[in-house]
């Protein structure tokens, strides 16, 4: 039997959302870091991995700080040594590299599932490359390249993870460089994010384009410099019209200042926090919308029906983007 929800419980009930592990660019999910051989995309990663683990911004987007499993799987040892000596001073340790795994047909998911279980501050996996853990399949090519990818995604999703899957670039030129992925649409079709670094051979800047179901659209302009990537220029390509703060809000944000915590109908939180010709029946919907601005002012909302009304609970929480309330990975069923 489907289970259904109706449109009218969906815009009021609050849900968790996915989250971000470097803040409005990798999110929880499956992000593709796309490029040509030897283009440097083994550089970025360790400099993403170096990021998370340490908690410190990547290109001045914030990281949320956390383990990391690096599976670098084209290298050895000795070479990811070299790197690491010349890109980083002091390496975390919460940061974990790995140059042999089986593929995904011979237990991959599983591997990445229990060091996720026994490192529970895991929050970002990458595997470079992906075609290093590809399944040979009897399927079509299109079926085949998307279940690879979803299978890493429902993997990502169960226990709060971003994984970057490094992939290659096809040889023909293609105006559309997302259209340059080596591979069916199935690749990109089951990705959250597409990111293609587009550099020309010799050159220290290169162009990484990034697309995806829940990031803006940009391209960000990097420079190589000693061994490390930089932010030269960060350009927005389409970007949704921002959308102001319902007065509603603000007056809720103001109404918590001095308050811990707060319980009631949306009738009663019109009347105490003085919300004037607010109608009772649109401030959930408002206040679930701009979830995330409330707490990044440090007010958690949630809900609660019962048989007779809805009452809003407001929880006065420490300020921070990447608080949702729920640090834990629960990974009791893979």
């Amino acid at each position: 039997m489907l289970e259904t929800i109706t449109a009218e419980e969906l815009v009021n009930r609050p849900l968790k959302s996915p989250g971000w592990v470097v803040e409005d660019l990798i999110g929880v999910g499956v992000t593709l870091l796309v490029g040509s051989p030897k283009v440097g995309k083994s550089w970025l990663v360790l400099r993403l991995a170096e990021c998370v683990s340490r908690g410190e911004p990547l290109w001045g987007f914030a990281t949320c700080g956390g383990t990391v499993l690096d599976l670098e799987l084209e290298d050895n040892l000795p070479r990811v040594q070299q790197r690491l000596f010349r890109l980083a001073a002091e390496c975390s340790e919460t940061f974990h590299l790995c140059v042999n795994a089986p593929s995904l047909a011979d237990g991959l998911l599983g591997e990445i599932a229990c060091f996720a279980r026994t490192h529970p501050g895991t929050k970002l996996v990458i595997v470079d490359t992906l075609q290093t853990v590809r399944q040979s399949s009897q399927k079509s090519a299109y079926a085949s390249d998307y279940r690879d990818v979803r299978d890493f995604k429902e993997l990502a999703d169960h226990f709060g993870l971003a994984v970057v899957l490094v992939h290659h670039q096809r040889k023909m030129d293609d105006p559309d460089p997302f259209n340059t992925v080596s591979g069916t649409n199935g690749i990109t079709g089951a990705a959250d994010t597409t990111m293609v670094l587009d550099r020309k051979r010799g050159d220290k800047q290169a162009v990484l384009k990034v697309t995806g179901r829940d990031v803006i659209e940009r391209e960000l302009v990097i420079e190589f410099n000693d061994c490390r990537w930089e932010l030269a220029e960060n350009q927005h390509v389409e970007r949704e019209e921002e959308r102001p703060v319902p007065r509603e809000v603000l007056d809720v944000i103001r109404f918590m200042e001095c308050r811990l915590g707060w319980a009631g109908t949306a009738t009663e939180l019109i009347e105490e926090a003085d919300l004037g010709d607010t109608q009772a029946a649109s401030l959930g919907r408002k206040l679930n919308e701009h979830s995330r601005v409330l707490l990044e002012a440090g007010v958690r909302y949630s809900t609660q029906r019962t048989s007779a009304s809805r009452t809003i609970f407001l929880e006065r929480v420490a300020e921070g983007r990447f608080d949702d309330g729920n640090d834990s990975n629960d990974g009791t069923n893979l």
